[in-house]
């Protein structure tokens, strides 16, 4: 185990999809460096440059509803312990553990290379999503502002956009999604998985509070923003209760829209939530486990379409008749924003930078 004050992960293993190289530290040799060199220092996040060549990733996945997307960050400091997207820190060497939520990468070119992507004759417009992988708001945007960028790509062309976030600063830019929604051209889901404060700080460690949160949705809304609440994931015996509260708190705050996902344990995101319950919910670890268990076909997990993203069996169906009638008792999901394909327009003069 690592002690990481506040950090999500409790472990920094290599993973071993990959073949990837691991050490492990004996106990003669941690009380040496212990002695010689002191206690650890603080873990710091740190953020490395990434220039890929293309910005937009397609998928054609019957459970997601868009076609394409764009992620501006790798990794999250947020270090939310379910997080499906920390196996993908594999890919760069790296932990899936701490190193996702401290080796961040950064993709300051997205912005031209969207540009680039637009001016193509070739260019199909469809909704482009944000935050399907990371949050593009987490704290490293508030210097980087990689995603206010995009955004002004977006405006500019007249393309829909939707954003997915667990964080308050996407109000920084209602400035420009405001104006994009009277034209029906963004929406925002703003995720809240938990009202309890504790249960926030130890499942969403560096993510703003659950009360902040609310109170974006709010202010998006008074901002003419289509504005929906996820309720995502849900984690039995854990935050499974709160589902009917969340439901209220979200229609009180404005939200017309929600949804719910049941918690997924993707590679190597179940023994980092195993040890997580270790560490948090010793009391229950094994109850959780059990049901997800119970959800996922008898595995931590599931991956298979079309029950990945709803769960199967008796807890599954449960979730779901408490989520609807709750919607239902408050009005939400009466209708469904679409967003308008038919503004936009290549920008102007983006074709000569590709050369």
């Amino acid at each position: 185990m690592v002690k990481a004050a506040g950090r999500g992960a409790t472990y920094n293993a290599t993973s071993r999809r990959f073949a990837l190289p691991e050490r492990e530290a004996d106990g003669d040799w941690l009380d040496a460096q212990s002695l010689v060199d002191g206690e650890a220092p603080p873990l710091r996040t740190s953020v490395t440059i990434l220039k890929p060549r293309t910005i937009l990733t397609r998928n054609t996945s019957p459970d997601i509803p868009f076609s394409q997307s764009i992620n501006v960050y790798a990794g999250c400091e947020h270090g939310c312990i379910y997080c499906f997207a920390r196996p993908t820190h594999a890919y760069h060497d790296l932990s899936p553990g701490l190193d996702f939520e401290s080796r961040l990468f950064a993709k300051p070119d997205a912005a031209r290379l969207l540009r680039a992507e637009l001016a193509k004759p070739t260019y199909r417009v469809a909704p482009i999503a944000l935050g399907t992988n990371t949050d593009p708001y987490q704290p490293i945007e508030g210097e980087w502002r990689i995603t206010r960028a995009i955004l002004e790509v977006l405006a500019e062309t007249d393309h829909p956009v939707a954003i997915t976030t667990k964080s308050d600063r996407v109000v920084r830019d209602i400035d420009i999604l405001g104006p994009m929604a009277a034209k029906g051209l963004a929406t925002v889901c703003v995720s809240v998985t938990s009202l309890d404060a504790r249960i926030a700080r130890t499942v969403e460690p560096r993510a703003p509070t659950p009360e902040r949160r609310l109170a974006a949705v709010g202010k998006l809304v008074a901002g003419g923003i289509p504005t929906y609440v996820s309720i995502a994931p849900v984690i039995p015996a854990i935050t499974d209760h709160e589902i009917e509260h969340l439901v209220a708190r979200a229609a009180a705050a404005g939200a017309r829209h929600a949804f719910f996902i049941p918690v997924r344990l993707p590679h190597e995101v179940a023994p980092l939530f195993r040890a997580w319950l270790d560490t948090h919910f010793p009391d229950r670890a094994g109850k959780v486990m059990a049901i997800i268990q119970s959800l996922r076909g008898g595995r931590d997990n599931d991956a298979g379409f079309f029950t990945r993203m709803r769960g199967q069996g008796p807890w599954a169906d449960l979730l779901r008749v408490r989520f609807h009638r709750a919607c239902r008792q408050h009005g939400l999901n009466l209708d469904r924003p679409l967003l308008d394909t038919s503004r936009f327009r290549p920008p102007s003069g983006a074709q000569g930078e590709l050369f």
